[in-house]
């Protein structure tokens, strides 16, 4: 049985928890014909005063860049073997200007220590301005957390999802 909670910071310590548990999620999309895509990644997730906010430092491949230009809808999916899990539903956007790349790179090197985020240099070596690295926003309207020994399930919606 699933309970609504009304605001984010009712589920926000077991989500950060979890997260650190599991490290890496399935962004699943969908192509112009509603076939779904995965695939494995490590985002990272930040709380603002309007709720939480996650990044995607990513190659913008053209499967990905295709499938959200048909539709910008994404769920991150994270699982662990003790049948911990979460499931964020986000609507993407690409983020192309410099100021937001170097944020995004010092959010990940931030994220290092507790095991959400990584050195984006390994994979991007001309630094946020390198023209093969991309971000993307990735706005929340639902996640649900599920705890395992007794799948316990919350689900918080942002006050806009429809």
């Amino acid at each position: 049985m699933a309970t609504t909670v009304p605001t984010f910071s009712m589920i926000e310590g077991q989500f950060n928890a979890y997260l650190r548990e599991i490290v890496y999620a399935t962004m699943t999309t969908v192509d112009a014909k509603g076939r779904p895509r995965a695939r494995v990644l490590i985002a990272v997730w930040e709380q603002l005063d309007q709720g939480p906010q996650g990044w995607l430092a990513t190659y913008k491949t053209p499967v990905k860049a295709a499938h959200l230009a048909n539709n910008p809808h994404a769920t991150f999916s994270y699982w662990s073997p003790r049948q911990n899990a979460v499931a964020i539903d986000t609507v993407t956007e690409w983020v192309h200007d410099i100021e937001t790349k170097q944020y995004v790179w010092q959010l990940y090197e931030r994220s290092s220590p507790t095991g959400v985020g990584y050195d984006l240099g390994n994979f991007w070596h001309g630094g946020p301005a390198d023209p093969k690295l991309h971000v993307l926003r990735l706005n929340p309207w639902r996640i649900q957390v599920i705890r395992g020994r007794d799948l316990q399930s919350r689900i918080w919606r942002a006050p806009d999802a429809d």
